[in-house]
């Protein structure tokens, strides 16, 4: 979802735009934040600057916005992380319906869940099973605490029953980094 920090003015833009999105490099919001940025470089006429600012779930970038001149030139590109779990778990620096004004859904994506191949699980029913066979030995991946990823995963973990410790990342690409590696580790 993209939002403003505010309102903009007739005579819109005038200025580069600054697009804050709370993922880190190389991971899928990234990729949507500058293939964003370039058509609405092309759109406008004016240069659209995307400025990484990964951690806790979104929410700081998301601060970042908020308090940012409201002029309608600093806008966030979010999972809904940071608008809409991130306040249901723990207070944030910023209030979502004074801080921000939306302004359009940009894309929409699937969760999957992947294991690394040297996993002897090839089917959600295998990976429970081993999962289940040895609590607390395995871990998993996130793009942080409180993000989209963490609560899906946490949600499919308590559903199955399921006993694996979540290693929280900052954004899906240094998680998927690791996880092709075979690097996640508690």
């Amino acid at each position: 979802m993209l939002l403003f920090a505010s309102t903009a003015t007739a005579a819109y833009p005038t200025k580069p735009l600054r697009l804050v999105t709370g993922s880190a490099p190389g991971g899928g919001s990234d990729f949507v934040a500058r293939a964003l940025a370039k058509k609405l470089s092309e759109r406008f006429g004016q240069t659209v600057l995307v400025d990484n600012r990964p951690g806790a779930g979104g929410s700081i970038g998301a601060d970042i916005v908020a308090k940012a001149i409201p002029d309608g030139y600093t806008l966030l590109l979010n999972t809904g992380s940071a608008i809409a779990v991130n306040p249901a778990l723990q207070r944030q620096p910023y209030e979502v319906k004074r801080d921000f004004a939306p302004v359009m859904l940009v894309s929409r994506a699937p969760f999957v869940l992947a294991v690394h191949p040297s996993l002897a699980a090839k089917s959600v029913t295998e990976l429970n099973t081993l999962l289940k066979g040895q609590p607390k030995k395995y871990s998993y991946a996130s793009s942080g605490m409180g993000a989209m990823s963490h609560v899906a995963m946490e949600l499919f973990r308590n559903n199955a029953g399921l006993t694996v410790v979540h290693v929280p990342y900052r954004g899906s690409a240094p998680a998927v980094v690791d996880l092709i590696a075979g690097q996640v580790r508690r």
